[in-house]
């Protein structure tokens, strides 16, 4: 499989005093043209199949990149399935599909033991959660026993399954996606499983020119076309080595311990959201932040984090992280403006 070769361009030097030679950068940022020679042809081989939502499928990436997971929120009919099945080709991964429903069980997910009577012994059945994808589709549809089976497999990337513990394949991403909370039959997720999600992604409906191409595309009962496989799971493995070695300079270290403290102590920092914030963003969304900024940085094709990168994927991170207060919900504030708010009072280094 091969890919066209880009030319390589010199970074701006950095903010900071910590700062590798510009050679150094340099050759990161050609280890990262390299190993991102297939975003491109990734990303047009999606959009063949899932128009606009190019945030959705850039956050999709940053989650494979990072080894993190997803979770999207919005009515039903915008993609969401669509994009992952459509991911999951693209790199020839498995790919499975769980239906939450109020009469699930934790079994329906990770699997059982059967007795089988001619040997006399219990053997494994494995669930669904065994593949590289996993769409959890409507998962705030079950309730919070069902939800939490997902919490082993999520974290550590294994399922027990009786007295015997299984890893998961390479690469492994859940996807979940729920409907609006104020619809009726949803459970609100665990605050436990909530934090495992590395980015939590707010789907809307298409501008009406996208709804116009998308009339065009699936405006039949034809059988659409097979999607194409532009890389592979060895790409994915190689890219997320490079992606750890992405520079980021201290500064832009700062700046993120600043983004998620200022979620529980937003005093420190002259905000006066103390009475709307009841529980701030924990260091789990730290090291999110850090990762999937690396990760943005390596779709762009840079081999360094600017302050950017960090605002471009620290709602995403964080909106989920952060519970308001009655009072906030009082006053119509919702996670999203606390974060906001957040995002334009910190100092940009």
């Amino acid at each position: 499989m091969s890919f066209e070769t880009s030319t390589t361009t010199n970074p701006p030097s950095l903010p900071g005093t910590m700062r590798p030679a510009n050679a150094t950068i340099q050759n990161i940022t050609e280890a990262v043209r390299e190993a991102s020679q297939w975003v491109e042809p990734l990303r047009q081989e999606m959009g063949r199949f899932v128009v606009g939502q190019h945030g959705l499928v850039d956050r999709l990436m940053v989650g494979l990149l990072t080894n993190g997971h997803v979770l999207l929120e919005g009515v039903p009919g915008l993609a969401k399935t669509l994009a992952l099945k459509t991911l999951a080709q693209a790199i020839e991964l498995d790919f499975r599909r769980i239906q939450f429903t109020p009469d699930m069980l934790p079994a329906d997910i990770v699997g059982t033991e059967i007795y089988n009577q001619r040997e006399a012994s219990f053997i494994v059945k494995h669930g669904p959660i065994f593949a590289n994808f996993v769409l959890a589709d409507e998962i705030n549809r079950a309730p919070a026993k069902v939800q939490s089976a997902l919490l082993e497999a999520m974290q550590e990337k294994q399922v027990t399954i009786g007295d015997k513990t299984f890893i998961l394949p390479d690469p492994f991403l859940v996807m979940a996606t729920q409907n609006p909370i104020e619809q009726e039959g949803t459970y609100p997720l665990p605050e436990a499983q909530v934090d495992r999600f590395m980015l939590k992604v707010v789907i809307n409906h298409p501008s009406r020119e996208e709804e116009r191409v998308i009339l065009d595309l699936m405006g039949s009962t034809e059988a659409r076309p097979a999607v194409q496989a532009v890389m592979t799971a060895e790409h994915v493995r190689q890219a997320r080595h490079v992606v750890n070695s992405i520079y980021m300079d201290d500064k832009v270290k700062e700046y993120i311990c600043d983004l998620v403290y200022a979620t529980r102590d937003p005093k420190r920092y002259g905000l006066d959201l103390k009475a709307y914030i009841l529980n701030g963003a924990s260091p789990r969304a730290t090291i999110s932040l850090t990762l999937a900024s690396r990760a943005y940085a390596f779709l762009e094709g840079r081999g360094y984090v600017t302050p950017q990168d960090v605002k471009s994927m620290a709602m995403d991170v964080l909106r989920h992280r952060v519970t308001v207060t009655y009072e906030a919900e009082a006053e119509g504030l919702k996670n999203e403006t606390i974060v906001q708010k957040i995002l334009d009072t910190i100092p940009v280094p």
